[in-house]
């Protein structure tokens, strides 16, 4: 293992974008494997699928591919360059010591209301026309699921951001964020499985009143 992790630190120096291109393309793919027993264990529990000893192992691997060409294409490189841009740009901007409370505090704050949002709606968009849906599916999938998964995850990621801004180097903070997002499928692909839900109609309710009330 110790062998493995200096082979990937080497790799990370010398070829910092490749390194975290392939890497973020294999933990997406593991992490949809993940997602996809998750998607079968929610079919099985509510009943609305029967699936034979065969179907119960399938697996979907155009998803995996699909997923891992995700993370291959935009979770690298714009991961990479958020999180080595963002770094840069905090330390020339403001004079707050690295790894300080307030400079941490603030890489959470702009990754919270920047790259989370862009992350999620970029993922459902590219999922949807993935799987061959036209543009009115996915924009209806994206008003389904995009609220209620920018709600719950920003609960949790500034938590994890937190540690990942005050103790993790600069250039493994992309590695640390994609073995959560190992987690993060398996939650993606639950809220997917939800559909229709009454507490995902709850969140369509909440910001059409609040629309409503701005509106007068």
């Amino acid at each position: 293992m110790l062998k493995i992790w200096r082979w990937y630190t080497n790799c990370l120096a010398v070829h910092p974008v490749k390194t975290q291109v392939i890497s973020s393309g294999l933990i997406w793919g593991l992490g949809d494997l993940a997602a996809q027993a998750v998607t079968r264990a929610t079919a099985v529990k509510k009943k609305n699928l029967f699936l034979s000893d065969e179907d119960n192992i399938h697996i979907n691997w155009r998803r995996v591919v699909t997923t891992s060409i995700f993370g291959m294409a935009f979770v690298g490189p714009i991961g990479h360059f958020w999180y080595e841009g963002l770094d840069r740009f905090l330390k020339c901007r403001f004079s707050y010591p690295p790894k300080s409370m307030r400079f941490v505090a603030m890489k959470v704050a702009l990754d919270g209301i920047i790259f989370g949002p862009v992350d999620l709606f970029v993922f459902f968009t590219y999922m949807g026309f993935a799987s061959g849906k036209n543009v009115n599916q996915v924009k209806e999938e994206v008003k389904r699921d995009f609220l209620p998964a920018l709600i719950v995850e920003g609960g949790i990621w500034p938590i994890v951001q937190v540690g990942n801004f005050r103790f993790i180097p600069v250039r493994y903070q992309l590695l640390y964020v994609n073995l959560f997002c190992l987690l993060d499928s398996c939650f993606l692909s639950w809220l997917e499985q939800q559909q229709d839900a009454a507490w995902k109609q709850w969140f369509k309710t909440f910001s059409f009143k609040e629309q409503k009330s701005r509106d007068g």
